[in-house]
């Protein structure tokens, strides 16, 4: 099959080099990509960061609903290293989902090759390391998934299309945040905010059009505030749900989440701030970068716009207003509320409380009593070829302990088309931050204090959107419906960087005991082996 340039017309052209179509419905798309470290000066210093294709933030995936990645990833680092794909859902594939409860890392100085669909997904979303600290270096990018041409929008096709990957930041190598965490301490604040890597840059449009915004908060644990000045933003999508289009001054953007909003350049030709600020933080760090009118002669001036004066409370009555646009389609051609979430019964409820503990004397985060540690073998791994003493499927209970906190490779045994009722509770001080690959789910509740069984009154039962990462409030609790309709090994996680890192994550092992490519494709034959896998063949 030769080489052939495809064009697809989205929100203009995009133009997609080195395509080789296998048929019409479903093209595949060729990447290489080199990950290397380099020196950039991000906040004023010089430091190490991790490029991709010598580029920081990595490139900039841009497909459509069922195109078909195959990117070969390069390793140049002194560390294994592995990429996760940030809400790609991985249908029937956890084999490629690229974080260390599926995949073996990639050596130093080797390469491994993803092959992964965007299978009936269309949206906002990202990419990001999934090993170690890496992810305080650099090596994410975004990752933006166009509707096919046969299915419609429920708005005007944008007259441009921006990308802004936002988030905290830290001088400090993740080498060195890596032994302060291995010594038992919590991250520091962070120095700073970026928006695509750096403290200013300028997005251009002309006055009277619309532009789409994409808003990805790529940070490690701070939510941030993002806002335009004198402009309003209409919110389209979230995460791959189309929602009721309300208008916004600004928007609270949590750690791992991503939003797509639209803003008409209606204002009169200058120069505005885009302002990227810190939420909940006792000192406010700010990045701001500027929206250009093609005919301004007027620089930016006046005050930045202010962010929101109450904070937990208010947060919290925004993110109910978030909904499911119930007459629009999303990938496919079937409208969202054409599944009625709210009338299925879940097969079982479970609640998950995240806690700060010391063990052995040193800092660790625990779900009900259990900080995970990987262990040296990916369970996927350890499933498939039933290597035994990798992970166990009843150290961690569907609800709080009580008790002390241990360590453990915790997994939490599920069947395949369970339908489930997760209660993230937090009843620390702190925002929380949780992801669950190869799924999205309805977030159907946020309540203050406990959750009890009355707080099911409280549920959108209705219209609540779809999403693969939510907010829980400090001394508070979220509750979201998922149908676990994807085979495989999922892991849930902390978005927060340092607390996965220090054991606040566990996987879903969404299990079917008949093997069939209807429910799970097969191992992947260029699969890397590694710990106790090493000798055993696909």
């Amino acid at each position: 099959m030769g080489k052939a340039v495809m064009l697809h017309l989205v929100f203009g052209v995009l133009a997609v080099l080195g395509v080789t179509l296998v048929n019409a419905e479903d093209p595949y798309l060729y990447y290489t990509w080199t990950v290397t470290y380099g020196t950039r000066s991000i906040l004023g210093v010089p430091q190490q960061v991790i490029l991709i294709n010598d580029q920081f933030p990595g490139p900039k995936l841009e497909v459509v609903t069922n195109n078909n990645i195959i990117l070969n990833l390069i390793n140049k680092l002194d560390q294994p290293f592995l990429l996760t794909w940030n809400g790609i859902k991985q249908r029937k594939n956890s084999w490629q989902d690229g974080v260390l409860g599926t995949n073996c890392p990639i050596p130093p100085n080797s390469n491994f090759t993803y092959k992964f669909q965007a299978k009936d997904q269309i949206g906002s979303y990202t990419y990001l390391p999934s090993t170690l600290m890496h992810r305080a270096a650099g090596g994410f990018g975004a990752l933006n998934i166009y509707h096919r041409s046969v299915i419609p929008i429920p708005y005007a096709n944008p007259d441009g299309d921006f990308t802004l990957l936002i988030g905290d930041w830290y001088k400090t190598s993740h080498k060195t945040l890596q032994q302060s965490l291995d010594s038992g301490k919590s991250l520091p604040f962070p120095d700073g905010v970026l928006i695509n890597g750096q403290t200013q840059t300028t997005f251009s449009g002309e006055q009277g059009k619309t532009y789409m915004f994409r808003i990805s908060n790529v940070g490690f644990s701070t939510s941030l505030n993002f806002r335009i000045q004198g402009h309003t933003m209409k919110l389209v999508e979230v995460e791959g749900s189309h929602v009721l289009q309300n208008l916004y001054d600004s928007l609270d953007v949590h750690v791992g989440q991503s939003v797509a909003v639209l803003v008409t350049l209606n204002q009169p030709p200058k120069d505005y701030y885009i302002v990227a600020s810190t939420r909940f933080t006792q000192t406010v760090l700010t990045a701001t970068a500027v929206l250009h009118y093609a005919n301004s002669q007027t620089p930016v001036s006046g005050p930045l716009p202010a962010a929101p004066a109450f904070q937990f409370d208010w947060s919290m009555q925004q993110a109910r207003t978030y909904r499911w646009n119930l007459t629009s389609n999303a990938a496919r051609p079937n409208p969202q509320g054409s599944f009625h979430y709210g009338k299925i019964t879940p097969t079982k409820t479970i609640v998950l409380a995240n806690t700060a503990s010391l063990i052995n004397g040193k800092l660790r985060y625990a779900v009900n009593g259990v900080s995970y540690v990987n262990p040296d073998t990916p369970l996927k791994l350890a499933d498939y070829f039933n290597i035994p003493g990798v992970f166990s499927m009843n150290s961690i209970q569907g609800v709080p302990s009580g008790g002390a906190a241990t360590v453990a490779t915790s997994v939490m045994p599920t069947s395949l088309h369970d339908f489930l009722e997760v209660v993230f509770q937090n009843n620390e001080n702190t925002m929380q931050s949780w992801h669950l690959d190869g799924y999205d789910f309805w977030v159907v509740g946020f309540g203050s204090g406990q959750w009890t069984q009355n707080k099911r009154e409280t549920y959108n039962l209705v219209d609540a959107l779809t999403r693969h990462t939510t907010q829980v409030y400090p001394n508070s609790w979220t509750a979201i419906f998922v149908s676990l309709d994807n085979q495989g090994m999922w892991n849930l996680r902390s978005a927060e960087w340092g607390r996965q890192y220090l054991g606040q994550q566990f996987y879903l092992r969404v299990w079917n005991p008949v093997r069939s490519l209807a429910n799970e494709y097969d191992i992947p034959n260029n699969v890397l082996l590694c710990g106790k896998a090493i000798g055993h063949h696909p």
